[in-house]
């Protein structure tokens, strides 16, 4: 794909000032780094690093029932979400397959009683999100308006993002927990602010216009937030054991088999797109999961090696990477149920050689409270 076909994001000429490498992603022309990946991932593990992650699909639905709609859509019970409250959860096929994994916040009513939603899904699949949704909501009762490329959106985290942000912000965000989001200033302009991430760090999430974003981004960096690219967003989130859509989860794969299995709530709430097929499998069991593996030397498993047991191939890694924090090569890996105990032996061949690796709890590393 040449570079004129790709989108670009409002930091994008920041990214280039700051001697970014740049990188086609998911059709948008994304930095891949700034000073380099270990450092990045260092900065958001022990400080504060931000991530432009204006790429991701942003998308608000209005109406008087909105809810009854979108419980519809997913596995998890959102009649539970109070205004300020978000739920990370799936969009699902009728096979019971991950058309994506995404964020609804609920915001609340305004003062006609219509209810506000934001949902921010992965920028790979907005069209295929936007498209499903609409296929199955009845827009004669509520207002669907993509904002993907009219709103800039910052990722900052690390120990210290709260720190940052709040220099910024006249918002005490000190009452806001995880998963929760406020809708305030930042550098004295409306911002949505959400303490929500990618990264296993505290951190928050700030969609903003484009013109502030750029401010607020060379605010960050005045204050000396370190900028992170999409690989340092990597080994961060595989520590952390987050599934990456289209690598470790995609629409042949259930959310039992992924171990999201904490989404679907079957005995909280009625009937949704996929329902029967969980139901199915939450009462036989599933065939393979996803499991964490730790290599027993330097060699790294990629996307697609064979896990291999008794010399025959039994499961696929998914992810894998050289963890930073860790201090060890780490995997994601589908195999059957009965290696997927910690502490099964396994080996994972790689260009030829098998190379020994252990199932180990997942996530590989969590932050300190």
């Amino acid at each position: 794909m040449a570079n004129n076909t790709l989108l670009r994001t409002p930091l994008y000429d920041v990214a280039i000032a700051l001697n970014a490498r740049m990188v086609g992603f998911s059709g948008w022309e994304m930095p891949v780094q700034f000073a380099g990946i270990g450092q990045e991932h260092h900065a958001v593990r022990t400080d504060a690093g931000m991530f432009d992650i204006s790429h991701m699909g942003k998308f608000s639905l209005h109406g008087r029932d909105v809810l009854t709609q979108i419980q519809r859509l997913v596995p998890s019970d959102l009649s539970r979400l109070q205004p300020g409250q978000a739920q990370y959860t799936i969009l699902l096929n009728p096979e019971g397959g991950i058309i994506d994994d995404l964020i609804f916040y609920y915001q609340g009513r305004d003062d006609t009683d219509q209810q506000r939603w934001v949902v921010i899904v992965n920028a790979a699949t907005t069209q295929k999100d936007k498209a499903w949704m609409l296929e199955h909501l009845d827009t004669s009762q509520l207002m669907f308006h993509d904002h993907s490329l009219e709103k800039a959106l910052i990722a900052l985290q690390g120990p210290k993002a709260m720190e940052q942000l709040q220099a910024i912000t006249s918002d005490d965000l000190s009452p806001i927990k995880p998963f929760e989001h406020l809708e305030g200033t930042v550098l004295g302009r409306p911002a949505f602010i959400a303490r929500t991430g990618y990264t296993g760090e505290d951190g928050f999430e700030v969609m903003v216009d484009p013109g502030v974003g750029v401010e607020l981004w060379r605010s960050l960096l005045n204050r000396g937030v370190v900028p992170c690219g999409l690989g340092a967003r990597d080994t961060l989130r595989l520590e952390a054991a987050m599934a990456l859509y289209g690598q470790d989860i995609n629409e042949s794969i259930s959310p039992l088999e992924a171990g999201l299995g904490w989404v679907v709530h079957l005995d909280r709430k009625g009937d949704f797109i996929g329902r029967s097929v969980l139901e199915q499998q939450k009462k036989e069991g599933v065939t393979r999961r996803l499991v964490g593996l730790q290599m027993q030397g330097r060699n790294i498993a990629r996307h697609g090696y064979p896990v291999v047991v008794d010399g025959q191939a039994v499961g696929v890694v998914t992810s894998g990477t050289l963890a930073p924090t860790v201090g060890s090569a780490i995997a994601l890996a589908y195999v059957p149920v009965a290696f997927a105990q910690p502490g099964q032996p396994v080996e994972v061949s790689i260009r030829g050689k098998l190379c020994p690796a252990i199932v180990v709890k997942r996530p590989f590393y969590r932050a300190k409270k």
